[in-house]
């Protein structure tokens, strides 16, 4: 049994949501990082995919070495992808905060701690992330380093990127919106454009608090395939355009510096980086 000398009292407001489909080589060490925070959340929700596999039983284990009942099991009937297990999550946190990590990915061990203290110094913003960079798995995240500091992030900036990368996010629970369980490329972008085009504060914490660990020889994600990536923002952003969150102006430009994006990356890739992967319809698909 991990250590249960943080009590409760400690504890952030937070539930943390993992998505997991065939995860058993990382979860221990994504789990190992949310236990690690020095402010711990209050609970975590692994919710697995229907994965076919053995991910459930690991699930299960990893969940009978912490505390008991800090970290609850949800196990889907069919797979739905990551968005509708978000969403599942989401439905059965019981904390006013809800933050969120991928199965393969790690959280520096004040993350939790920066992040409640921006919230606390500032109960208007109701989403907040921080910056993220690409190590090999295993690799230490560095210290934060002074000053830390939280910006406002304004509209311009989310139209033409996603400056919040998902396992960096925190939000308010009550919010009115969810990932779109249709959309398998950019949904998170999708529905931070809601939260944020809605009128909501968003911000940002200037320092590295996750890592995207590097994925080994073979093994492909949903976000490696720039293509798709790119075409899915395109369609979102126009679904923007039609829901009035953003003007035909705005829409345009976008697409415009899109386009040029697309075509530097083009000209700078290798010619097997486009041989990425590409799901297959009716099969269970990668978070």
């Amino acid at each position: 049994m991990h250590d249960e000398t943080k009590t409760a009292a400690k504890r952030a407001p937070v539930s943390v949501l993992v998505p997991c489909f065939r995860c058993t080589g990382t979860i221990d060490e994504a789990v190992a990082s949310i236990a690690a925070q020095t402010r711990p959340p209050a609970e975590v929700l692994l919710v697995e995919d229907c994965s076919g596999d053995g991910t459930l039983a690991a699930l299960q284990r990893v969940a009978a070495a912490y505390e008991n009942g800090w970290i609850k099991v949800i196990a889907l009937a069919d797979n739905g992808g990551p968005s509708r297990a978000r969403n599942i999550g989401w439905q059965h946190a019981g904390q006013p905060y809800i933050a969120f990590l991928d199965a393969d990915d790690t959280w520096a061990p004040r993350k939790l701690e920066l992040q409640m203290a921006a919230l606390e110094a500032d109960p208007s913003i109701a989403l907040l992330a921080h910056q993220m960079v690409v190590r090999a798995r295993g690799t230490p995240i560095p210290e934060p380093q002074e000053p830390i500091q939280t910006q406002i992030i304004g509209r311009g900036r989310l139209l033409f990127h996603n400056p919040f990368p998902t396992a960096s996010v925190m939000l308010r629970r009550d919010l009115p919106f969810r990932f779109d369980e249709k959309v398998w490329y950019s949904e998170d972008y999708f529905l931070w454009s809601h939260i944020l085009f809605s009128g909501h504060r968003c911000a940002k914490i200037n320092q590295v608090l996750a890592i995207w660990n590097k994925r080994g020889p073979g093994e492909h994600g949903l976000s490696d395939d720039f293509m798709a990536v790119h075409r899915a923002r395109r369609v979102m952003r126009r679904r923007l355009m039609q829901e009035g969150l953003i003007s035909q102006p705005e829409y345009l430009f976008a697409r415009l510096v899109g386009v040029l994006a697309r075509i530097r990356r083009s000209l700078n890739a290798h010619p097997r980086n486009h041989a990425a992967y590409q799901p297959r319809t009716n099969q269970p698909q990668p978070h």
